[in-house]
């Protein structure tokens, strides 16, 4: 037993399993080291992100522009090119009308004929109107509707108001007279007419050629815009492989051979920075694991000779105790047999200061021998009578409390119990925790009173819980820890009998049947000792343990 845990800085020295190990960053070839730029992973999406998102807000801006101009040459050729053609030949349609009104008034003289004009008139007036809130009152087609309206105007001074104004009959007179006037006045409203139409025509036709340009160049733009997605998709997959999942793949290679139980490979790194940096972490982690395992080899090594060391040292202590049981025994029999045959035979030459020499030394072997017995029951918990057997405690308590009738008898004492259950235990372990505990509510009575000593018990899920108590002198909460320590003692010899193992024996019986053991500082008067018990074998708790497990995996699968 004097060897020692190995030291693990000592174990791992120079040439140590760090050293051993290392062949993931030294023996890893210098390309390796190399490989990847400087950038991480974050960086190159960030980058990647930030281009593209410029070049779609460039061509998104191309996109809105080629949209604006696109509404631009629409609103021109809708609202305002082809409705001024149209209200161009309205103004038309109402002049020819005027020019037909006066003409058939003129001819016939009858006022029926003048209704055309009227209406004619009326259309002038709204297409006009029309007109100039189209074209506004800048540009050509204002100035082609100005010179419209005077030669109508100029018309209509010269011959449509006079021809108009003539009563019944009389107009065909001056419709004669101003007839060749007439014509050529409204040959000018009609040249004025056909050069208005070709301008606006031509407006709209120029506005039908920019929408068709615009309509190209938003086509263009958009193929652009599906190519450039289409590209930085290609890009991204391409990238993500080359610069993300490759190397991860890689990584998780050399991971899982690691986990596989092959701590010696080392874990490359490649790709980007913090990938490489990932790798170089997990790397120094196998290390780390390599290093761990070593030193538990070594330790598990070392563990295993102490174990061998104390596996003799338990043997030799075995054998120590058999020698105790019966070769120490005999010679303190004889010690006291002898004294005692000395005290009869020279009773008479004996003063009483040798009388009671004697009497101690007698005393003295009588003690040794009980501390004997009581030593060797003690180490034999756990070793001898190692079986787990379904013991009855119901009439195991019958057999304790006669064993212990004479006591009981001479103290007056009073013992109870409630309804006892069969827990699964060594029997004659059980028999020595019972008899210990009731001796001692025995032993340690109260001189005012009676003793009253009552086992309680209840059921607890998966132990039963005990209580021995009684109306003693009680034990001090400062020592409920110190009365479970062997050889420990609250009080003289000459006070009360014992060596002081009875507690400890109770505490060492108690834990090898799975349960604890404590004093209740509540109780009062006297001492409550509460322990318990398993209500199963640690087998069969192992057994129901690993079913649940198997349970739950065949439920998760």
């Amino acid at each position: 037993m004097s060897q020692e845990m190995p030291d693990r800085e000592s174990s791992q020295g120079a040439d140590g399993p760090g050293a051993v190990a290392d062949t993931g960053t030294a023996g890893r070839p210098p390309e390796d080291r190399r490989s990847g730029s400087s950038w991480t992973t974050r960086r190159t999406l960030n980058v990647s992100v930030l281009v593209t998102m410029v070049l779609l807000t460039l061509l998104g801006g191309c996109g809105i522009w080629v949209f604006v101009r696109s509404a631009e040459a629409t609103g021109r050729l809708v609202d305002r090119s082809s409705p001024a053609l149209v209200a161009a030949v309205k103004l038309e349609s109402a002049l020819v009308n005027q020019e037909t009104g006066i003409r058939g008034y003129g001819l016939t003289g009858q006022r029926e004929f003048l209704e055309p004009y009227h209406d004619g008139l009326a259309q002038e007036r709204a297409a006009a109107a029309r007109l100039r809130a189209l074209l506004g009152h800048d540009g050509q087609a204002a100035q082609d509707l100005a010179r419209v309206q005077d030669r109508a105007e100029a018309w209509q001074q010269q011959v449509a108001r006079p021809i108009a104004a003539a009563p019944s009959g009389a107009p065909v007179r001056l419709a004669a007279q101003r007839a060749q006037a007439g014509l050529h006045r409204f040959d000018a409203v009609r040249a004025e007419l056909a050069v208005q139409r070709g301008h606006l025509q031509e407006e709209r036709d120029r506005a039908r050629a920019d929408l068709r340009r615009v309509r190209v160049l938003q086509n263009w733009v958009s193929a652009a815009i599906a190519v450039l997605v289409l590209v930085m998709l290609g890009f991204a997959v391409v990238g993500l492989r080359r610069a993300v999942t490759t190397p991860l793949g890689a990584l998780s290679s050399d991971v899982r051979a690691v986990t596989r139980g092959d701590f010696r490979r080392p874990v490359h790194g490649t790709g980007p920075a913090d990938l490489r940096a990932l790798a170089s972490d997990i790397d120094g982690m196998r290390k780390r694991l390599v290093e761990e395992l070593e030193f538990s080899d070594a330790a598990r090594s070392q563990l295993d000779e102490q174990a061998t060391e104390l596996q003799r040292s338990n043997s030799e202590l075995e054998q120590f105790a058999y020698v105790a049981s019966h070769d120490l025994q005999e010679p303190l029999r004889k010690v006291a047999s002898f004294c005692q045959l000395l005290q009869r035979r020279n009773a008479d030459q004996l003063d009483d200061r040798a009388q009671q020499y004697i009497a101690f030394a007698v005393d003295g072997a009588n003690r040794m021998q009980a501390l004997i017995n009581d030593l060797l029951a003690f180490s034999r918990v756990g070793r001898v009578h190692a079986d787990h057997t379904p013991v009855d405690l119901q009439p195991l308590f019958g057999q304790v409390r006669e064993s212990l009738s004479i006591a009981v008898e001479e103290a007056s004492a009073t013992v109870t119990h409630d309804p006892l259950p069969t827990v699964p235990g060594d029997p004659t372990q059980l028999g020595m925790l019972l008899q210990n505990l009731l001796s001692n509510a025995v032993k340690f009575r109260s001189p005012d009173r009676p003793p009253a000593i009552h086992l309680s018990v209840r059921k607890e899920e998966g132990y039963w819980q005990f209580a021995v108590e009684d109306n003693g002198i009680g034990i001090d909460p400062a020592y409920s820890e110190k009365v479970f320590v062997i050889f420990q003692r609250l009080h003289t010899r000459e006070s009360y009998a014992g060596t002081g193992i009875g507690l400890a024996l109770c505490k060492k019986v108690v834990e090898y049947h799975g349960g604890t053991i404590a004093v209740d500082h509540d109780h009062s008067p006297g001492t409550r000792i509460t322990f318990t018990l398993a209500d199963r074998t640690p087998e069969a708790v192992a057994s129901e343990t690993s079913g649940r497990a198997a349970q739950r995996e065949a439920t998760a699968s």
